[in-house]
């Protein structure tokens, strides 16, 4: 027996030569089955649960009041002001397109290159990007004023006669994220198949069944199906790849395309996308964790994963802060006073305090996963990875309100103050996000058990009596 498994003490070496496993070798096929499937089979949620679902339920009912607000009073109750036209409604639109592209990256283009380690954490990623995508996609129907007027963004005929200006980078916008959306729902309902036919085989109530049945499309899990599944999720995967670097780009375009200083350079399409795939790793951490540790999967989502993400964060948190580097090498080398200007005032002039925040939660704080210990330790972790979502949050923040509130005319300078609205639809936008993602822990296999039991050695032991038989579990 102690030859077939491998001890506690190889488990948890640090030899390089001697890698960690990705699941834990005391696990089999049926115990990653039970494991995942306990987890939305169970009567009732842990309490937590019901405590984190309330408040994000109440922040969520709290932004569609707010919405229904400023339908009636306009956007005026933002603190958008003149020369600020545009505030919070565009910060929250780039922050949530970018938490949603660590969950394409993390399942098609890992899953192209053949990184076994995606397969455990894939599905909290692809959840979560397909929740952050509903988030972004209220804010540009809602910052155009008039929204019952917001179908005027679509090439479809209107009473006006009148087709839209495929010019604007606003309507690039519509059909970049349009295309993720539906990309990204087809490649994580997709890929959730097989586990939704395991829970409809395992389910003891009539309306899971039927529910389960319905969303599993007939899996049994032949031979025929598996080719046919793993040919046509290859396709997706390769579908999805080029997404990941043309959605930030195009959004990224809004800014490059004008003519202000501080946004008309062709460093953002990659500085955008180095920066969405930095904010969405930290985004996956942050709900990883405690998810592992409150449904108990320390087995299966191991310290390996959390290593390797730490060190992508790491990764693309040095090439944030090249870029940010970059950026006043490139205003001064330009010789453009205005782009110096722009730099220079962001640094210094009265948004520093958000500037330094920035700097300080993106570039300084990462730093600290170069350390092993850190990085393996999860207190410090969660603490590095949620001040990287408040850092990327503020660079936003700073793209935006920082050239428009001084522009090329002193005279025309102003201050942007965000108002109690901007500030709690903001707070109901991850309200809603969290609503979406408790759901999805609550009903929905969180850990993609057929991608798991692929790259397990095999199966250790035999299962238990009376285990029920599974068409999408086993392979």
């Amino acid at each position: 027996m102690s030859s077939e498994i491998t001890t506690t003490a190889e488990f948890l070496s640090d030899d390089p030569v001697k890698r960690a496993p990705l699941v834990d070798p005391r696990l089999d096929y049926h115990s990653v089955t039970e494991t995942v499937s306990a987890i939305a089979e169970r009567p009732k949620p842990p309490k937590a649960w019901y405590a984190a679902f309330a408040v994000a339920l109440s922040l969520t009912l709290m932004l569609f009041a707010l919405i229904g607000y400023l339908i009636v009073e306009g956007v005026g109750v933002w603190g958008n002001n003149n020369p600020a036209f545009w505030g919070f409604p565009i910060v929250n639109f780039v922050f949530w397109v970018g938490i949603g592209h660590a969950g394409t990256l993390i399942s098609a283009i890992l899953f192209l290159f053949r990184q076994k380690w995606r397969t455990s954490i894939n599905r909290f990623a692809e959840a979560m990007t397909i929740f952050a995508v509903v988030c972004a996609g209220l804010f540009p129907g809602i910052h155009v004023g008039r929204i019952w007027f917001a179908y005027w963004l679509f090439p479809v005929p209107n009473q006006m006669e009148m087709w839209p200006n495929f010019r604007s980078p606003l309507l690039w916008d519509v059909f970049a994220v349009g295309t993720y959306a539906t990309v990204s729902l087809l490649f994580w309902y997709f890929g959730m198949i097989p586990d939704l036919a395991t829970l409809r085989d395992r389910a003891r109530s009539r309306l899971s069944k039927i529910l389960y049945g319905v969303f599993s499309l007939g899996w049994t899990g032949s031979a025929r199906e598996w080719h046919r599944y793993e040919r046509s999720y290859l396709i997706l995967a390769a579908l999805a790849t080029p997404l990941v670097l043309s959605v930030h780009s195009v959004v990224s375009f809004d800014f490059a395309v004008a003519q202000l200083p501080g946004w008309h350079t062709t460093i953002f399409p990659p500085y955008f996308v180095a920066g969405a795939i930095f904010s969405g790793f930290a985004m996956v951490q942050t709900l990883m964790v405690p998810a592992r540790r409150f449904f108990g999967l320390e087995k299966i989502v191991t310290m390996r994963h959390i290593e390797n993400m730490n060190k992508v964060i790491l990764a693309t948190g040095s090439m944030v802060g090249y870029a940010y580097g970059i950026e006043f090498f490139i205003a001064w080398y330009s010789g453009n006073p205005n782009e110096s200007f722009v730099f220079l005032n962001r640094a210094f002039g009265p948004y520093a305090w958000a500037y330094w925040i920035m700097v300080s939660c993106n570039v300084i704080f990462p730093q600290l996963f170069w350390f092993k210990k850190i990085r393996r330790n999860l207190l410090i972790t969660m603490v590095i990875v949620m001040l990287v979502n408040v850092g990327m949050w503020f660079e936003r923040f700073v793209i935006v309100v920082t050239s428009l509130s001084r522009d090329f005319v002193p005279a025309s300078w102003g201050y942007f103050k965000p108002t109690a609205v901007d500030l709690l639809m903001l707070l109901g936008s991850f309200g809603l996000f969290f609503t979406l993602f408790l759901l999805f822990l609550r009903f929905l296999p969180i850990v993609a058990m057929a991608e798991v039991k692929g790259v397990m050695p095999h199966d250790h032991g035999p299962k238990e009596k009376g285990a029920p038989e599974s068409a999408g579990g086993e392979r």
